[in-house]
């Protein structure tokens, strides 16, 4: 199917980059796409721009609240057939897309309840006026999102942003798209007014530039990579456009010695490899106290050499394919670039198929804070493991790269881990567990992993403007002046 643009309610066929969708398990064509082209660009941003003027959608929050509620709805009754796109579109087992499909559901439900828990705030003044302060939606909001979670990540931005009353351009990863095509399929017949949600396919040079600079954009929302997320903050910053910005990681899993071992080698497994180690918080560095690192380590390793790597689709798979040949090449030079920088691979790091972007899960030792594997992010299975002999040598290692977006701590005693825990510098941290986002709590980083918040009631706010109105019955004399 050529219509793949979403545009004023309507499907129409990309003008722009005709592009072929792999998938990653089997290295076969799933679909083509056809792009937007920068006219379509426009378009979409003036039927936003139109839908929000009209003042329908953001007028009336019982329609917002109604409308995704009967998203979320249709989405569970064909969450099976959106898990499978998604499988086949990012190579991740077929269980862990129907975990993002369950979470998704419940995104478009929070924010649906919230928004009837919204009421403006009244202050009566000293004079006697009242002050009426009200949550206002910003205006076009332009959406972009990565390719590791597709469908999940979007509706972290979509669902906040239509429910604070905003109108929507959504731009989905040029190389995992397919998931979002059908999820604009349930919100074409969710009733929802024309305009108000636009979905445009195409990369960040074609189409996400021209929506960072767009004069009728009003707010970006970005997740993706922190270089990316500095250019577009700099060219928001020229006209004061709102930005968010879910950026890079390089998390830290701090694990005492006290931490019964058996359960902390499976928490660090989880925390690293799960979805082949693509998430912006995985545990890619493993901090263990250096009494209990040869036990650890070496149940690390042989667990590692166990994961189930395979088809995706499969229910017992474990792990599946790399989402792309490029990013599996990206992944493969950074075992080179440990080893040139004297680390030690212990395992992993081998292609095992013919067809698929498959690799073996890679652990790394012998490294040092100053090397390039601990300080940038790979996004891949890939993981280092550094030790740390007292509780301030483990903060400081965890706080020791320019990222701050999450972290876990894994110790018998609670009382020292909430006191770890304070001084890390991140915007999620776990203790004894990891990974688990909640959608009512905040989710976002600490110094270069970005700006604002998203879910929980901060997500909802970050697509708000405060807007103070203040209030008196009728004129009075001023007096002010002597004539």
């Amino acid at each position: 199917m050529k219509q793949q643009n979403f545009i004023n309610g309507k499907w129409l066929t990309g003008e722009g980059y005709k592009r072929d969708i792999i998938n990653p398990s089997t290295e076969e064509i799933l679909e083509t796409v056809y792009e937007a082209s920068s006219k379509q660009v426009n378009q979409a941003v003036d039927a936003a721009q139109a839908a929000f003027d009209q003042g329908i959608w953001n007028s009336d929050p019982l329609l917002r609240a109604k409308t995704l509620q009967k998203i979320a709805d249709k989405l569970e009754t064909q969450s099976e057939e959106f898990a499978v796109i998604e499988t086949e579109n990012t190579g991740k087992p077929i269980r862990e897309a129907r975990l993002d499909i369950e979470d998704t559901v419940g995104c478009l439900r929070y924010y649906a309840q919230l928004i009837k828990q919204q009421k403006a705030e009244e202050i009566t003044q000293w004079d006697g006026s009242i002050s009426q302060v009200r949550n206002v939606p910003i205006g076009v909001c332009a959406l972009i999102v990565p390719w590791n979670f597709p469908l999940l990540l979007g509706m972290w931005k979509i669902a906040p942003a239509l429910a604070a009353g905003n109108t929507i351009v959504f731009k989905p990863s040029e190389v995992t798209p397919l998931s979002m095509i059908k999820m604009t399929e349930i919100i074409d017949e969710s009733g929802m007014p024309e305009g108000v949600f636009n979905l445009l396919l195409g990369d960040g040079k074609a189409v996400g530039e021209k929506l960072v600079i767009h004069q009728n954009v009003s707010k970006i929302s970005f997740t993706g990579g922190t270089e990316t997320g500095k250019a577009i903050n700099e060219q928001c910053s020229r006209t004061f456009k709102r930005v968010s910005l879910e950026l890079g990681g390089k998390s830290p899993l701090l694990i005492f010695d006290d931490a019964e071992l058996n359960l902390a080698v499976e928490w660090a497994i989880f925390g690293a490899f799960f979805n082949q180690g693509e998430v912006c918080v995985a545990s890619s560095r493993i901090l263990v106290e250096e009494k209990i690192y040869p036990a650890l380590l070496e149940k690390l390793v042989e667990m590692t050499k166990n994961i189930s790597l395979g088809d995706p689709l499969l229910d017992d798979t474990e792990m599946g394919p790399l989402v792309s040949e490029n990013h599996l090449k990206k992944v493969e030079s950074y075992i080179q670039t440990g080893l040139k920088e004297g680390a030690t691979l212990v395992t992993g790091g081998k292609r095992i198929k013919e067809k698929g972007y498959y690799m073996t899960p890679v652990i790394v030792t012998d490294v040092t804070s100053e090397m390039d594997i601990v300080q940038e992010e790979v996004f891949g299975p890939f993981c280092v493991i550094q030790t740390f002999k007292t509780e301030a040598e483990a903060i400081s290692l965890a706080n020791g790269t320019k990222f701050g977006l999450a972290a876990g701590v894994l110790s018998a005693d609670v009382v020292r881990a909430e006191r770890v825990a304070a001084r890390i510098q991140a915007g999620t941290i776990w203790i004894n567990s990891y990974h688990t986002p909640f959608v009512n709590a905040p989710w976002g980083g600490f110094k270069q992993s970005g700006l604002g918040r998203e879910l929980g009631p901060q997500g909802l706010a970050s697509y708000s403007e405060p807007k103070h109105i203040n209030v008196t019955q009728q004129v009075n004399k001023l007096g002010w002046y002597s004539s």
